[in-house]
C-alpha cells in the first residue's frame, strides 16, 4: 500500500481524458484548496494518457508528463492512484487497472461493464494487493449510493435495490409521456441533446442499468457479481400507447433495475414497468436517476440525483480520491472479496407480480367473456378492466390483473391469442411497487 506523511500529495494519473477524464482534471484544478482541506493533503494529478494527443479539450492537459500508453501509465514510478476514464468492458481498460493493481497503485474508475465482468478478479487483485478499488462513480453518477449501501446502511439486511439507472432511458420515456411522440422520434431528439450516442444500444437496451443493478446488488447481498444472472428488456419496443393507457391507469411507465432477495435466491431483472404515478419513481423526469433501497431495519431510502454528466461523475471520483488520500480503504463489495460467495440465483419471474395487459379484440358481443374465460381458467384474476372507445382497428380492452405468476399469466394470454377476435399480439407489462 502507498504510505506517505500528511504533507505529501496524493499523486494521480488519469487514463482517458474524455468527458469523464477532463471532468475529473477540471475538478482537481478548479477545486483544489478545497479538496487538499478534506482530504488532508493535496490532490494532484502527475500524468496523463489518452489516445490522441493532439485533440483539443475543454481543460488543459499541457502541464502535464503524457504517456501514451495506459498500462506504461499505471506502471510509472510516482504514481499512487490511477483513474481510470477508458471505458469498456476489456483491454485496455482491463490490462491497465491489472497492472495499477500489481504495482500496489489503488485505482479509481467509473467503468460499470468493466466491473460487472471482472470486478470479482480486480477486488481480490485489490485486496492481495492492500489498496483500494473504488466505483462510486460506475452506479448513479453523482449519486453516492455504493457509499449509502456498503457504509450508511451497513447494518442492513437488504430486502429489495434498484431504481431508474440509466437518464438516457429515463429521458426518452418521459419525453414519450410528455409529449405523445414515438421511440423513435424522442430517442433522435436524445441524440441531438446529447443525452444518448451514436450507438445507442447499451443504454436502450438495458445493458447499462444492468451492469448497474448488478454492481448494486453485489454489494446489498454480499455476493460475488453476477451479471449473467439479470434478466434484460430495454425500452425499444415502447409504444406510446401504452404510455398514454398507463397514465389513465394511474401508472407511468419508468425502466427500472431491481434486485429483490427471497427464500429461493436473488431475482435480479431490468424491464420497463409501470409504476405508480404518484410514487416519488414515478415523479421522476428527464435524465435524472433514483436509487431505493429496503433493507431491516431502516426500511425505505430513497436516493435520488444526476446520474451521468462530467460534473457529478467527477464528483464521485474525487470524493473517492479523498478517501484514499485520508487513508481510508474498504473492501470494493463491501466485505472481503475472498469471503464474497455466488449469488443464488431465484428463478426467473418466479414471483408474484400484477400485470398491466393490452388487448386489441374485435368489437362484438360476448368477447369480453371470452378474455375473462382465458384468464379465469389460468387462474389469473383481475383487479381492473377498462375498454377504449372503439375506432375502425376494432375495441382496445386494458386489464390490471392481481399479483400471479407470470407463467400463468403467459397461459392465458396464449389462450386469447389464438383466439379468432384478438387482432394482435397481446401486449404485457409488469406493475411494480416501488
Amino acid at each position: 500500500m502507498v504510505s506517505g506523511t500528511a504533507a505529501e500529495p496524493l499523486r494521480v494519473a488519469v487514463a482517458g481524458l474524455g468527458t469523464v477524464g477532463c471532468g475529473v482534471i477540471n475538478t482537481l484544478q478548479r477545486l483544489q484548496p478545497r479538496i487538499a482541506e478534506r482530504a488532508g493533503r493535496p490532490v494532484v494529478v502527475v500524468a496523463v494518457s489518452a489516445r490522441d494527443r493532439g485533440r483539443d479539450r475543454a481543460v488543459d492537459v499541457s502541464r502535464y508528463p503524457w504517456v501514451d500508453d495506459p498500462v506504461g501509465l499505471a506502471s510509472r514510478d510516482g504514481v499512487d492512484a490511477v483513474v481510470e476514464a477508458i471505458g469498456g468492458e476489456g483491454d485496455p481498460a482491463l490490462a491497465m487497472q491489472r497492472t495499477a493493481l500489481a504495482k500496489g497503485r489503488h485505482v479509481v474508475t467509473a467503468n460499470k461493464a468493466l466491473l460487472a465482468h471482472h470486478g470479482q478478479e480486480l477486488a481480490e487483485h485489490a485486496e492481495t494487493a492492500g489498496v483500494s478499488l473504488s466505483f462510486e462513480a460506475a452506479v448513479a453518477g453523482g449519486i453516492p449510493v455504493i457509499k449509502g449501501i456498503s457504509e450508511g446502511l451497513a447494518a442492513n439486511a437488504f430486502t429489495r435495490v434498484g431504481g431508474v439507472l440509466n437518464g438516457t432511458c429515463n429521458f426518452i420515456l418521459t419525453e414519450m409521456e410528455r409529449t405523445a411522440a414515438s421511440y423513435s422520434q424522442v430517442l433522435a431528439e436524445a441524440q441531438h441533446l446529447g443525452y444518448a450516442e451514436a450507438d445507442p444500444a447499451a443504454d436502450v437496451e438495458g445493458i447499462d442499468a444492468a451492469h448497474k443493478l448488478a454492481l448494486l446488488a453485489a454489494i446489498a447481498f454480499g455476493s460475488r457479481v453476477d451479471f449473467g444472472g439479470v434478466s434484460i428488456q430495454g425500452v425499444t419496443h415502447v409504444e406510446a400507447i401504452d404510455i398514454e393507457y398507463a397514465r389513465y391507469l394511474g401508472y407511468r411507465v419508468r425502466l427500472l433495475g431491481v434486485a429483490r432477495s427471497g427464500e429461493n435466491g436473488v431475482e435480479q431483472r431490468v424491464q420497463p414497468c409501470l409504476v405508480p404515478a404518484d410514487s416519488a419513481i414515478g415523479r421522476l423526469q428527464g435524465v435524472g436517476n433514483m436509487v431505493v433501497a429496503e433493507g431491516d431495519p431502516v426500511g425505505q431510502v430513497v436516493l435520488q440525483g444526476p446520474g451521468a454528466g462530467a460534473g457529478p461523475t467527477a464528483s464521485a471520483i474525487v470524493a473517492d480520491l479523498v478517501d484514499i488520500a485520508r487513508g481510508i480503504r474498504r473492501p470494493p463489495f463491501g466485505i472481503p472479496a475472498s469471503a464474497l460467495e455466488e449469488l443464488r440465483r431465484q428463478p426467473r419471474e418466479s414471483r408474484m407480480a400484477a400485470y398491466y395487459t393490452r388487448l386489441l379484440l374485435r368489437d362484438s358481443p360476448g368477447v369480453l367473456a371470452q378474455v375473462t374465460g382465458a384468464l379465469g381458467a389460468a387462474g389469473v384474476s383481475i383487479d381492473r378492466l377498462r375498454q377504449a372507445r372503439p375506432d375502425e382497428t376494432g375495441a382496445r380492452v386494458l386489464i390490471v390483473t392481481h399479483e400471479t405468476l407470470r407463467a400463468d399469466l403467459d397461459i392465458a394470454v396464449e389462450a386469447i391469442r389464438s383466439l379468432e377476435v384478438c387482432l394482435e399480439q397481446p401486449r404485457i407489462m409488469r406493475i411494480e411497487e416501488i
